[in-house]
């Protein structure tokens, strides 16, 4: 197997492990909602975050301005994605917003046709097409989505457009996964305390103390090593070698997670037809992984894209 096989091969089994933690996660979140609001959470969730991972930041040193520029960009995008994916989750259910954000599989191919000139195959355009039928499914209607689901459905267009900003920031060799990790929790963690500081300063009260509060730091731990440190390495390790859409496909999964955490753990119930746009949104994230035939045209566009990603 040669060293560029492996590493996909590596870069997709960490997805796969990304897409259990992340579906978890929305579960986990909403049990630390209960003790501490959402803005005063991202700050500590992310402000710890980057304290372990401040000793990367000094191979930042031989990095461009312009790279360094495109990372604080992805942090500020992230920022973006949390603020309206956590304040989503406060407003709707965990498996609801497990459901709903995993658009971001099918919106992904249409940005990086945008951004990166990468045309979406037909089996693609059928997996949009699924994907939002279960969508509208899952939220009740594409008409009348309620706030929390709006702010879900918000944060997957935004996590289309981080993955593929991030494959071009992440065409600068000497830019590390671990920094650009540790740049992008920092963002995080500054803009949260920042927006707080200016817009509700009473979600920066004093954190829970640890006794009496084990629920609470068990899930903010869980959160820091499982769902940041170790998702957000593996994201931007995979977007390293291999490209957006494939990605965000192999993400896929990451819906059946948050409902089956859900249930188990909250006791939520989905009705009939939230499971059955469930399983539509999972079915184009399946079909768009299936290695379809090809034509000779896209063949030929997808290796100009491999070329100019070189």
């Amino acid at each position: 197997m040669s060293k560029q096989k492996r590493l996909l091969l590596i870069s997709d089994l960490m997805l796969l492990a990304v897409a259990m933690v992340w579906g978890t996660s929305y579960g986990v979140v909403k049990v630390a909602l209960a003790f501490y609001p959402v803005l005063g959470l991202l700050a500590l969730r992310f402000g710890l975050t980057f304290l372990v991972l401040s000793p990367a930041l000094r191979s930042l040193r031989h990095v461009k301005a312009s790279a360094l520029a495109g990372t604080i960009g992805c942090g500020m995008l992230l920022l973006g994605i949390f603020l309206a994916e956590t304040f989503g989750i406060s407003l709707t259910s965990a498996s609801n917003a497990a459901f709903l954000i995993s658009l971001c599989v099918v919106l992904t191919p249409l940005v990086e046709w945008v951004l990166l000139k990468r045309r979406p195959v037909p089996v693609e355009w059928m997996a949009v097409v699924l994907s939002l039928a279960g969508a509208a499914l899952v939220s009740g209607g594409v008409s009348i989505p309620t706030a929390g689901d709006a702010l879900i459905l918000l944060a997957a267009l935004l996590r289309a457009f981080m993955v593929c900003v991030t494959k071009r920031v992440m065409r600068d060799a000497a830019l590390a996964p671990l920094s650009v990790t540790a740049v992008q929790a920092g963002t995080v963690a500054a803009g949260s305390a920042i927006a707080a500081a200016v817009f509700a300063s009473q979600q920066l009260r004093a954190v829970p103390a640890l006794a009496g509060h084990e629920t609470f730091w068990m899930s903010v731990g869980y959160l820091v090593i499982a769902c940041t440190l170790f998702a957000f390495f593996a994201q931007n390790f995979a977007v390293k070698h291999s490209s957006p859409t494939r990605v965000a496909l192999l993400m896929g999964s990451e819906p059946a997670f948050g409902a089956l955490f859900a249930y188990a753990w909250l006791g939520e119930h989905l009705s009939v037809w939230g499971w059955l746009g469930g399983i539509l949104m999972v079915l184009a994230s399946v079909i768009a992984t299936v290695p379809w035939p090809r034509s000779a045209n896209t063949t030929v566009e997808l290796h100009s894209t491999v070329s100019n990603d070189a």
